[in-house]
């Protein structure tokens, strides 16, 4: 029986995940770099010094429902694991018996069994040995959903605070706007009552200057909505947030992303998608197993006054001992049939496994365009608001010396209001840039839990 149980592991009933071969080569695109330092292995506590937001994420880490689901989640796989490593051990269990019987008036005989059974399987054929690894990649992956949860959750949290900042903005330069554009409407009107302009010119600026005032209401709305959004996610009530200016902010200057192949043990999800690979590797090898005989040793140990040819009182001790070999026979069909889709699934999940490493490289990729684009931008939008602004002021002033119309100082008034908004914009793009890189990084990560399971996975091996 051992010279089987060594040839069948030989052929594959149990041999330890190893990973397929992936390419990391170009998973970046043109950005990449042999530098190996990564902002995305930084504490979020550094990489976002607003202390405001910094209140924001750590309220949310502690009340977010969705990090306190995948916490359950853990403690439901940690159980499972558990369970699967106590399956090398016997099960003993107390099962006494009592009987009484009478026959044809006669006495009654009693008889009783105090024993307690014992049931050992031997893993020969490492039935429980995959069951144990694939509760224990299970568990892996739970936690690795865990840390997916928690940097998905910090970026969120970010880029709604940045939206206030962003909102915040745009909802102050459209209120300064509105009340220049007033000043311009009375403005207007004194210049008509001197015959230097007329009705039309005085209506354009009052219409004007009413969408402007409009436009606040939806910047209004916006505002609260995002509030609520935040609000929503940090499982509290709707209510203002206290934050900061957008263009206060401070964020690493110096941008690095790393090599490709660290995607592989920074990212959470990319590493969940690894671990329900490995899950569906050793869940084919129990289904390759179920093929095979499991040999089991049970046994009683007790006491009983029934020797089996008559009544011993009092009762004497009870010994027991036997083996038994299961093998499949009629069932074989069906414990191929489950193999067939064990490895189907396994197939799978390894595509599932490279496509979430795609799917990672693209997201680094957009994510630093996205702040390089627009940190390109800052000089230029400097340099057409000032342009712009010396545009509204020439044109006023020939505007007020009849040489100008009215509706080339309108033109001008609203490309500049359309500028600033713009560079609020991109200052906004630039932010949001860098966090989806920090997040596309697996930054956000409770590096120390991490460190914890790792040290805690060895030691159970």
């Amino acid at each position: 029986m051992l010279s089987i149980a060594i040839l069948m592991t030989s052929c594959g009933i149990y041999k330890p995940y190893s990973r397929p071969e992936v390419k990391t080569d170009g998973l970046y695109g043109e950005v990449e770099s042999g530098d190996t330092t990564s902002i995305g292995n930084m504490a979020w506590e550094e990489f976002f010094t607003d202390p405001r937001l910094q209140k924001l994420i750590t309220l949310g880490l502690e009340q977010n429902t969705d990090i306190q689901s995948a916490q359950w989640r853990v403690k439901e796989a940690e159980a499972t694991l558990k369970s699967a490593r106590l399956s090398y051990l016997p099960s003993f269990n107390l099962a006494p018996q009592g009987n009484v019987s009478s026959f044809d008036n006669s006495p009654a005989v009693k008889t009783y069994n105090i024993p307690v059974t014992a049931s050992w399987e031997l893993d020969i054929f490492h039935n429980i040995t995959n069951a144990k690894r694939k509760a224990k990649a299970l568990y892996s992956m739970s936690r690795e959903y865990e840390q997916a949860v928690r940097t998905q959750l910090i970026a969120g949290i970010a880029n709604l605070y940045y939206t206030l900042l962003m909102l915040d903005k745009q909802y102050e330069v459209s209120r300064e706007t509105a009340e220049k554009w007033n000043e311009g409407v009375r403005t207007m009107r004194e210049l008509k009552k001197a015959g230097l302009t007329n009705e039309a010119a005085v209506s354009q600026y009052e219409a004007n200057r009413l969408s402007v005032e409009a436009s606040l209401h939806d910047l209004e709305f916006k505002i609260r909505q995002v509030e609520n959004s935040l609000s929503t996610m940090l499982n509290e009530a709707p209510h203002e947030m206290e934050r900061g200016e957008i263009f206060e902010q401070e964020l690493p200057e110096e941008i690095s992303v790393g090599v490709p192949v660290q995607m592989l043990s920074n990212r959470p999800d990319v590493r969940a998608a690894e671990y329900s690979l490995m899950q569906a590797y050793y869940a084919t090898a129990v289904s390759r197993s179920a093929l095979y005989p499991r040999i089991t040793l049970n046994g009683a140990a007790g006491w009983t006054n029934n020797s089996g040819m008559g009544l011993v009182n009092p009762g004497k001790i009870l010994l027991s001992a036997a083996g038994s070999v299961l093998m499949p026979i009629f069932n074989a069909g069906a414990n191929r049939a489950r193999l067939k889709i064990a490895k189907a699934q396994q197939e799978e999940a390894q595509l599932a496994f490279r496509q979430a490493l795609l799917n990672a490289g693209a997201e680094v990729n957009n994510a630093l365009k996205q702040s390089q684009s627009a940190r390109a931008k800052n000089d230029l939008r400097k340099e057409q608001i000032r342009s712009l602004e010396r545009a509204v002021e020439a044109t006023e002033l020939l505007m007020r010396h009849g040489s100008s119309t009215y509706l080339e100082v309108l033109t001008a008034q609203q490309s500049l209001l359309g500028a600033r908004l713009a560079e609020i914009a991109d200052r906004f793009d630039e932010i949001q840039g860098v966090v989806n890189l920090y997040h596309a990084l697996g930054g956000g990560r409770d590096l120390e839990a991490e460190r914890e399971i790792d040290e805690k996975m060895r030691r159970s091996k």
